[in-house]
C-alpha cells in the first residue's frame, strides 16, 4: 500500500505567511529556513490545520494587517485536493474524480502526530514506549507478563532476604559433636541406678548370708560333738553359698551418677544441636525456593523476549525493556537526536502507514551531521518529513523572508531539496 504525501502546498495570508508555494521532496527532508518571526512556523501550522481539522486551527489564522481570508490549497499524491478557503475558511476535499469529501475522508490517511511530531516527542519514554506496544498489538499480554515477573521477583527478593537471614543464623548457633542425638531422660537413669543398687543390695545380703553361715559353722565346729548332724546339714549349705557368691561382681554408679548431675548441661547441647539443624534445613529450604522462584523469572523472561521477537517492530534494533523504550541499547533520554527523531517518526508511520510525511519544527537543535543522517535515514524508509529551522544556510530547502519565499541566487535555478549525502 503506497503511502499518502504532499505533492505541493500553497498558503496565503495564515499568522505570518503572505504568500508561500513549495514542493516538498517525496522522500526525504525538506528544511523551511529563515530567521526568527518570519513565517517558518507557520508553513507547518497551515498544514496542520488544512489536513488535521478545526482543532489546529490557529487563534488568530488570518494574517495580521491582511483583509483578504487565509487561503490553502494541498495536493497530495494520490492527487487528493484539499483546499481552506473564503470568510470561514470552509474545507473543501476534491479526489481526481470531482468527488468530494470532508475531513473524514482526510483522517483516513492522516495521523495526528504526524502533524504535530514535537508532541510525541515530549512525552515520557514510558509512554512512548505503550504507545509502540498498542501499535504492534502486545502492549495487554506484555503488561500481563511484566506484573507477573514483578511479582515473582519482589516475592523472590522477599525469600532471598530470608534465607540470608536462616543462614546467618544456623551459623551463630553453637553445635556439640560429642552430644547425643536425643534429649536425655532423667528418669531412665534414675531407673537404671536403682535397678543396678537393688541388685548390689541383692548381693550385699548374700554376703552376709555367707558371713551368718560362716559364723554359725565356727559355732558347730566348736560344738562338734553334739552338731554333727547339724553340721552336716549346714556344711551342704555352705557349699552351695559359696559356689553362689564366687561369681558375683559389683557394678559402679559413678557414671550414671554424674549423668544424673550433668544431665541439663548434655540436655542444653543436644537442644543446640536440633536448633542448628532445624535453622540449616529453613535455610536450604528457602534457598532452594528462591531457585525456584530465578528459574520462573528466567522463563516469564523469554516470554517476554520472544514475544517482542516475533512483533512486527517499526524499526530493528528497537525494543520495550521494563516499560520503556529502547534503541540500539540505550533509553531514550541516552538517545542521539537523530536516533530519537527515527524512533519517533517509525512508531508514528507505525501508528498509520497510509500517512507517508511528518512535520517538524525547530530542527536548528539539530547540527548538520545529524540532519545529514535522518534526512538520509527518511529516504531509505520512502517518508517525506517537512521541517523548520532558524538557518539561512545551504541545509535549508527554502528560506522564507517576510511571509515569502526567498528567491534563490541567480547561480541557482531550482528549489534546494535534499539529497542523499549531500546538503
Amino acid at each position: 500500500m503506497e503511502s499518502i504525501k504532499i505533492n505541493k502546498l500553497e498558503i496565503e495570508n495564515v499568522k505570518r505567511i503572505k504568500a508561500v508555494k513549495i514542493e516538498p521532496t517525496a522522500n526525504g527532508l525538506t528544511i523551511v529556513g529563515g530567521k526568527n518571526n518570519q513565517g517558518k512556523t507557520s508553513v507547518l501550522d497551515s498544514i496542520a490545520w488544512a489536513l488535521g481539522g478545526e482543532k489546529y486551527r490557529p487563534s488568530q489564522a488570518q494574517r495580521k494587517d491582511s483583509t483578504i481570508p487565509p487561503t490553502l490549497h494541498i495536493v497530495m499524491n494520490n492527487g487528493l485536493v484539499v483546499e481552506r478557503k473564503g470568510k470561514n475558511s470552509a474545507l473543501k476535499v476534491t479526489d481526481p474524480q470531482g468527488n468530494k469529501g470532508g475531513q473524514q475522508l482526510l483522517n483516513e490517511f492522516v495521523e495526528q502526530l504526524a502533524i504535530d511530531l514535537p508532541k510525541f516527542m515530549e512525552v515520557s519514554g514510558r509512554e512512548k514506549a505503550q504507545t509502540l506496544l498498542r501499535i504492534i498489538g502486545v502492549g495487554d499480554q506484555l503488561a500481563v507478563l511484566e506484573q507477573k515477573e514483578k511479582e515473582l521477583y519482589n516475592n523472590r527478593l522477599a525469600i532471598g532476604q530470608i534465607a540470608d537471614q536462616k543462614k546467618k543464623y544456623a551459623k551463630e548457633q553453637p553445635y556439640y559433636p560429642e552430644a547425643p542425638k536425643e534429649l536425655v531422660s532423667p528418669s531412665e537413669l534414675i531407673r537404671e541406678q536403682q535397678e543396678i543398687l537393688a541388685k548390689n543390695g541383692e548381693n550385699q545380703r548374700k554376703r552376709e548370708r555367707l558371713h551368718q553361715l560362716e559364723q554359725e559353722y565356727q559355732k558347730i565346729n566348736e560344738q562338734m560333738e553334739d552338731l554333727l548332724k547339724k553340721q552336716t546339714q549346714v556344711r551342704d549349705d555352705l557349699k552351695i553359698a559359696r559356689m553362689n557368691a564366687e561369681d558375683l561382681h559389683d557394678r559402679s554408679t559413678e557414671e550414671l551418677e554424674n549423668s544424673i548431675t550433668n544431665i541439663e548441661e548434655i540436655n542444653r547441647k543436644v537442644r543446640a544441636n536440633m536448633d542448628k539443624d532445624k535453622a540449616e534445613e529453613d535455610a536450604q529450604l528457602y534457598s532452594n525456593q528462591y531457585a525456584e522462584l530465578t528459574e520462573e523469572i528466567n522463563e516469564v523472561r523469554g516470554q517476554k523476549t520472544s514475544l517482542l521477537e516475533n512483533a512486527e517492530l517499526p524499526l530493528p534494533e528497537l525494543s520495550v525493556k521494563e516499560g520503556e523504550l529502547i534503541y540500539k541499547g540505550q533509553e531514550w533520554d541516552n538517545m542521539s537526536g537523530s536516533d530519537r527523531l527515527k524512533v519517533s517518526t517509525a512508531i508514528v508511520r507505525k501508528l498509520n502507514p497510509k500517512c507517508g510525511f511528518v512535520l517538524l519544527d525547530k530542527l536548528e537543535q539539530m547540527d548538520e551531521d545529524t540532519l545529514n543522517e535522518f534526512g538520509q535515514w527518511l529516504e531509505q524508509e520512502g517518508l517525506q518529513a517537512i521541517a523548520t529551522r532558524v538557518s539561512t544556510g545551504d541545509e535549508c530547502s527554502i528560506i522564507i523572508e517576510d511571509g515569502y519565499v526567498k528567491e534563490p541566487d541567480t547561480e541557482k535555478t531550482e528549489t534546494k531539496t535534499w539529497k542523499e549525502g549531500t546538503f
